[in-house]
């Protein structure tokens, strides 16, 4: 498995393929077609990075909720919990919600 993903290793990636490992006839490939921070709230804690990522998916195959195992050539291979956001007739997009503390 692949160490923690940060925003920035995220954002070298945008418009290329992430594979999903499924228990189905075949695996599945989602582009990643945005990473977006999100705002630390002033209550919150100094050090916080918080991020969003978004993947788009293909329409013959919905995605539930759930935590997938996710490949990348140069990424590695990694678990994210993926949440579907929006049908479009082309296909899902599914977002990925990242809040944790910075060790730099």
């Amino acid at each position: 498995m692949s160490e923690f993903q940060t925003a920035a290793d995220f954002e070298k990636h945008v418009n290329t393929s992430f594979r999903a490992e499924l228990e189905s006839p075949r695996p599945i490939d989602l582009k990643l077609i945005s990473v977006t921070p999100r705002k630390i709230e002033p209550h919150e804690e100094a050090g916080m990075e918080r991020f969003s990522v978004v993947f788009f998916g293909p329409a013959d195959v919905f995605l539930p909720q759930n935590t997938y195992r996710l490949t990348h050539p140069e990424m590695g291979e990694f678990e994210v919990f993926l949440v579907p956001i929006k049908q479009e007739a082309e296909g899902f997009r599914y977002e990925a919600v990242y809040n944790y503390y910075r060790t730099d």
